[in-house]
């Protein structure tokens, strides 16, 4: 049976719409938009994830017994709401940002059109998901740029929510990483999983190496032995000695591991082992991959960092009204309305975007039209995406599809999008009004 995921939401969505119910307001046609209005601090490009599991919790959006029963006993919702709710069942349009596209400061990464209280009540879950994945598959990015063909292996379940694991894992894996550690992901999204032996199994046996033979006897010579419980240099020597130079990898997790990588790869060609790889560990982020490009290591294990964020655990989407219809008639047009906050303001009207390349396939702006979508040239490229019709989902793809698609955006970025030094966004936002004429963009840098 699926869990609903009507209640992963905030108190105030039901009770803004118990109140536009009253004022003869909640069924007035309406454009919700999910943006940001910034990258985090220094960060270059962002990663959209989230689409296909946001697409999930539309779908599962159901006010069952259980959910009324607790909101009349906790009087979240009178009698009118609730009868609503209990057939609540998102009828609208939804465009967006499909899994593993790139977004800038304003991209309009989701689009949700319906009436203001269906539409209202899903701001919640639908923010939880894109902060948490987008935020997780934009340090995943950096980390795979940095680590070029070099594999990077999602290991940090145990550093965050049990379940937000689970979406780290898949979050990651779009933004290139090649495997997980986390089982349900690969249960739940097909993500390939990898493991092979904590420190623990080693401290289990009475002597390193009878740890290793149950490990080779267990999963065969092309294993990864741990290596560093006590003497890196005499594990290794025994490692290899017990699979006759065939051990498919060793692992370092912990000390200085450009130093001991160097010294681990010596040892290891001296003793004929040429083929066996050097996987590290450690707390590793985008930075301290960079500095093991040169280093001989063969592959990464990231946890914390990446489940984190690295620095960024959330990336500050926003979901806000752009566009509401004056009454309830279905032919009412519909009227642009934005805020005016200092420094939390908004753009009223619908959002269309495009990424604008140049003869050379590289990317150099973020189009977004204003009412109306804007003008491209024969290689410039939508970005928005049609994911529910008439509440019925169309959108839905392959983990896989997802994957190449972030490999292929992100290859279009300038060279100086993969600094690791901060700095502004790669590519410029540019906004256009509805006859196409360049207007004022307040997520531009300096705004």
């Amino acid at each position: 049976m699926t869990t609903s995921t009507a209640l992963l939401t905030d108190h105030y969505e039901l009770t803004m719409v118990r109140a536009a119910m009253g004022s003869g307001t909640a069924f007035r046609r309406s454009v919700f938009e999910l943006f940001p209005r910034r990258l985090p601090e220094g960060r270059r490009y962002g990663v959209v994830a989230g689409t296909g599991r946001a697409l999930d919790a539309i779908e599962n959006f159901r006010f069952d017994d259980a959910e009324v029963t607790f909101l009349r006993e906790h009087n979240v919702v009178d009698d009118p709401l609730a009868e609503w709710l209990a057939s609540y069942r998102f009828s609208g349009d939804v465009w967006g940002y499909p899994d593993g596209e790139l977004y800038f400061p304003g991209s309009p990464v989701l689009t949700v059109e319906g009436s203001f209280a269906e539409a209202c009540i899903l701001e919640t879950v639908l923010l939880s998901i894109y902060n948490y994945d987008s935020a997780v598959a934009s340090a995943a990015s950096r980390m795979t740029a940095m680590a070029g063909e070099r594999p990077c292996i999602e290991m940090g379940s145990r550093r965050t929510n049990e379940w937000s694991a689970v979406c780290a894992a898949r979050a990651a894996y779009v933004a290139g990483f090649a495997s997980t550690s986390n089982l349900e992901a690969g249960r739940r999204y097909g993500v390939p999983t990898a493991g092979t032996a904590a420190h623990s199994f080693t401290l289990l046996h009475d002597t390193e190496e009878d740890a290793f033979r149950a490990q080779l006897a267990a999963l065969g010579n092309n294993t990864t032995l741990l290596v560093d419980t006590y003497d890196v240099a005499e594990a290794v020597k025994k490692g290899v000695e017990l699979t006759n130079g065939r051990l498919g990898a060793v692992r370092l997790d912990s000390g200085d591991l450009l130093t001991q990588a160097v010294d681990v790869r010596k040892l290891l060609d001296s003793l004929g082992a040429v083929n066996t790889r050097i996987i590290v560990t450690s707390d590793l982020d985008e930075y301290q991959i960079a500095a093991l490009r040169a280093a001989p290591v063969n592959g990464y294990g990231v946890g914390t960092q990446l489940v984190t964020g690295s620095g960024a655990p959330a990336v500050g989407f926003v979901y806000k009204l752009v566009s509401r219809a004056g009454s309830d008639a279905p032919d009412a047009p519909l009227e642009p309305v934005a805020k005016k906050s200092m420094n939390k303001g908004s753009v009223g009207g619908r959002k269309f975007a495009l990424r604008r390349l140049n003869e050379h396939g590289i990317a150099e702006a973020e189009v977004v039209g204003i009412g109306a979508p804007p003008e491209g040239d024969t290689n410039d490229r939508p970005l928005l995406r049609e994911l529910i019709r008439g509440g019925e989902i169309v959108g839905r793809e392959p983990l896989a599809d997802a994957r190449a698609r972030h490999q292929a955006s992100r290859a279009e970025l300038p060279s100086e999008a993969f600094k690791m030094s901060k700095g502004f966004p790669a590519i410029l936002t540019v906004m256009l009004d509805a006859d196409g004429d360049q207007t004022f963009n307040p997520y531009a840098p300096g705004s």
